[in-house]
């Protein structure tokens, strides 16, 4: 199975929020602050999984990790959609993404 790239998140998130743009709040600089907090939530619903459930039983056991893997998709859709506000690129992530590995790899 071929890698899942941002390229392919950001567009199937377009796609959603076209759908369903007179429902939602639309996809510009002035939501993304609103994108953020949402994601924030869905983070914190990750991090009640492992919490509740410590994180090898979340990772071993085919519900919890089911669920676990959902919610980290929520986090990924909310975190798609901040780049959209935004207009980060996936060219321009992977700009900043490799410089600060970089920049980790020789830190310490």
């Amino acid at each position: 199975m071929a890698d899942f790239s941002i390229g392919e998140m950001q567009e199937m998130q377009r796609i959603l929020q076209e759908k369903y743009k007179r429902k939602w709040e639309p996809v510009d600089a002035a939501t993304g602050r609103n994108k953020l907090l949402w994601m924030v939530g869905e983070i914190g619903e990750v991090i009640d999984i492992v919490k509740k459930n410590g994180g090898e039983r979340a990772a071993s056991d085919p519900a919890l990790r089911a669920h676990l893997v959902e919610e980290l998709a929520d986090v990924l859709m909310y975190y798609n959609d901040v780049l959209l506000c935004y207009g980060i690129s996936p060219d321009e992530l992977k700009a900043a993404y490799t410089a600060k590995f970089e920049k980790n790899m020789t830190r310490w």
